[in-house]
């Protein structure tokens, strides 16, 4: 009879996977060709206990890593977890993968567990103004991550700390589009952030010609 494959069990029933490492010990330390491990498997499906076991009874490092180079940390998708690793298991959370994020700046630009990357950035006491905002968790259609090397910051100018000249035309355009109800909708972002670019490239607002070529609707 062959074995169970270790990481189905490690999603849904790590009990039986207990089991079967305490018959075979010698598994819990494996990686599959990604690097992928029993200890991201446990993390990612949130078995806290399962977590506890590799590392304390099997002795699995808790700062294994993937192809990624990114320990079980950066797949984590609760807070519970988190709190764990961090606070009782001992993960290194200042670890960047090979994109030089931390598991924080990871969670954050994915948007997908905010509680996660709120807590996170409490531990590293990372509050730079220039990450990406966190989403609520109820966020219908939640903004994507801005691009890297560009921030933006939302508030007000006094007249007097605008320079230069300010196309009417365009800022009838972001009066008409902030006004609007809906305002935070996918649609209306999808306008303003089309009406910014336009700018950016050099558009003319009234007529519509730009220094690239023309879309085509």
């Amino acid at each position: 009879m062959s074995q169970p494959n270790p990481y189905i069990l490690a999603a849904d029933n790590p009990s039986a996977l207990l089991t079967l490492l305490r018959a075979n010990p010698a598994i819990a330390s494996e990686q599959d060709d990604h690097g992928y491990s029993l200890l991201h498997a446990a993390a990612s499906y949130g078995h806290i206990d399962l977590l506890r076991a590799l590392v304390k009874e099997f002795g699995v490092d808790v700062n294994m890593l993937d192809e990624d180079s990114e320990t079980c940390l950066f797949v984590t998708e609760t807070v519970e977890v988190a709190k764990c690793l961090v606070e009782e298991l001992g993960v290194d959370y200042h670890r960047t993968n090979d994109e030089g994020l931390t598991a924080q700046q990871t969670v954050e630009s994915d948007g997908s567990f905010p509680e996660v990357a709120l807590y996170l950035r409490s531990v590293t006491g990372d509050s730079c103004a220039s990450m990406a905002p966190i989403q609520p968790a109820d966020a219908l259609n939640p903004a994507p991550p801005l691009p890297p090397n560009i921030q933006m910051n939302i508030g007000t100018m006094s007249e007097q700390e605008v320079t230069g000249e300010v196309d009417p035309e365009f800022k009838r355009r972001i009066d008409e589009l902030a006004a609007r109800e809906d305002f935070h909708s996918e649609a209306t972002q999808n306008q303003l952030r089309a009406l910014v670019m336009d700018a950016i490239r050099g558009a003319d607002i009234e007529t519509g010609d730009r220094d690239v070529r023309q879309r085509t609707e």
